[in-house]
C-alpha cells in the first residue's frame, strides 16, 4: 500500500484544518521583519528589524495568540491574504502551498526537526535586530529576507536529524 501524501500536497490552503494551517510556518521569522513601501513605486523594502514580539532567537512570536492587541497592523494571514501579499519571502510554506510547490528539505514537516530552518540559514536568527534597539527602518534596509538562501539549496548532512533522507527540491 502506498502512504498517503501529505496534508500540503493534497488540500488546497482554504481546504486545511486550524491545526495543519499553524503547522505550515516554518519558524523562519522573516514574515515578522519590518517592510518599507515606496509610495512612489510601490516597491517593497525589507529590512533587518524585527516586530517587537519576535524572539530573534527561536524566530517564534512571544505572544501570538494576542499579537494583534500589541501590534495592530499585524497582518494574519489567510488563504486569501496569502495570493494578494506581495512580501512572503520566497521561502515561505503558505506561498509555496499556494502557488503548488512542495515544501523544502529544511521545513520541520519535512525534516521533522524544528531546528532546521536555523541549521540551512532560512531563518532571521543571528540575523534580525530587535526593534527596540534598531532606530531608523531606512538604515537597516537589507535583500536577502527576499531572496532564497544559497546555503539552503541542497541538504546538508549535519542539517538533517539522524536517520532522516533528504527530501528533493522541486
Amino acid at each position: 500500500m502506498t502512504p498517503a501524501a501529505p496534508f500540503w500536497k493534497n488540500k488546497p490552503l482554504d481546504a486545511m484544518t486550524r491545526a495543519e494551517w499553524e503547522s505550515l510556518c516554518d519558524g523562519c521569522g522573516r514574515c515578522c521583519l519590518h517592510k518599507l513601501r515606496d509610495e512612489d513605486t510601490d516597491r517593497v523594502a525589507f529590512t533587518e528589524v524585527a516586530c517587537r514580539l519576535l524572539d530573534t532567537q527561536s524566530c517564534r512570536c512571544r505572544d501570538y495568540r494576542n499579537r494583534r492587541q500589541h501590534v495592530p497592523d499585524c497582518v494574519k494571514l489567510t488563504p486569501k491574504r496569502v495570493a494578494a501579499i506581495d512580501w512572503l519571502p520566497p521561502t515561505c510554506a503558505y506561498r509555496l502551498v499556494a502557488e503548488g510547490r512542495d515544501l523544502h528539505w529544511w521545513h520541520p514537516l519535512v525534516s521533522g526537526d524544528a531546528d532546521t530552518v536555523h541549521r540551512a540559514g532560512v531563518s532571521v536568527q543571528g540575523r534580525a535586530v530587535p526593534e527596540r534597539e534598531a532606530g531608523a527602518l531606512e538604515d537597516h534596509v537589507v535583500r536577502w529576507p527576499g531572496r532564497f538562501p544559497r546555503d539552503a539549496t541542497r541538504p546538508h548532512p549535519e542539517a538533517r536529524p539522524e536517520g532522516s533522507a533528504p527530501c528533493p527540491i522541486p
